[in-house]
């Protein structure tokens, strides 16, 4: 058995070459985030070997986290009547359905453990991965990246929203690591303008990173009924607060 590839950006990024589009547009789209045959190991691990998470909003817009023991104890109908309550809210306000595993809680709490996640979760804190994106966003002083896994499943969905909240949040960013997708299976990341059109939306994708500037408001489009794929990503914020613990910058 082959050794897994060595977890690293693809070598041949210019972050330059990126930043100049980030200044200007304030988001960027960058294709090739990792060589190929890594891209590929990073992606079967979401596609078969996570323990997922039930994330949903309630009332407050604050997470509600579903665990396997929660979901157990629960059953299938209170997860159901928690999932629907999530979804009227979101006619009026933001609200979210999806699932997702909390990487860097997961990582610190020892949840897991070997699990190839938190070789991930460590490589988005270190060196190479902060100095990428500060480059790549212009702001010096970064010194962790949050993550979590996501899975979006058919009716799973993000409304509106500017990723307003803690202080430290510099810029969000987007891992696509979704092998296949058609454009009418919804799921896309859409930019919202101040009269609600949409001003740009990126579809799931395979091995591309998305960084935009925050505040700005977006969302994440329904994945349709019919779609006949997972919309798998890796999420989270470049942060500037000031690092403790582990990983790394945490």
């Amino acid at each position: 058995m082959s050794e897994p590839p060595i977890l690293r950006l693809n070598p041949a990024l210019d972050p330059a070459a990126f930043a100049a589009a980030y200044a200007r547009d304030g988001v960027v789209r960058i294709p090739g985030i990792f060589e190929p045959a890594t891209a590929d190991v990073l992606a079967r691990m979401l596609e078969q070997g996570m323990n997922w998470d039930v994330v949903c909003s309630t009332e407050s817009g604050k997470a509600e986290v579903l665990d396997r023991a929660a979901i157990q104890k629960l059953g299938a109908t209170g997860v159901g009547e928690k999932l629907k309550a999530a979804t009227l809210r979101a006619r009026n306000g933001f609200a979210y359905v999806y699932l997702g595993y909390p990487m860097i809680s997961a990582y610190l709490a020892g949840r897991d453990p070997g699990h190839p996640i938190h070789d991930l979760t460590d490589f988005l804190n270190s060196p190479e991965m902060i100095a990428f994106g500060a480059a790549v966003i212009g702001e010096s002083g970064i010194t962790k990246l949050d993550a979590q896994a996501t899975l979006y499943r058919p009716g799973d969905f993000l409304t509106r929203h500017d990723d307003t909240g803690e202080g430290d949040r510099r810029a969000a960013y987007t891992i696509s690591l979704t092998r296949e997708w058609r454009s009418d299976w919804g799921g896309q990341l859409l930019f919202h303008d101040a009269a609600g059109d949409i001003e740009r939306g990126f579809a799931p994708a395979f091995n591309v990173m998305t960084i935009f500037k925050v505040p700005r408001q977006h969302s994440v489009a329904p994945v349709a009924p019919y779609a006949g794929a997972p919309r798998l990503m890796v999420t989270g914020w470049l942060k500037d607060s000031p690092p403790s613990g582990t990983p790394r910058a945490q």
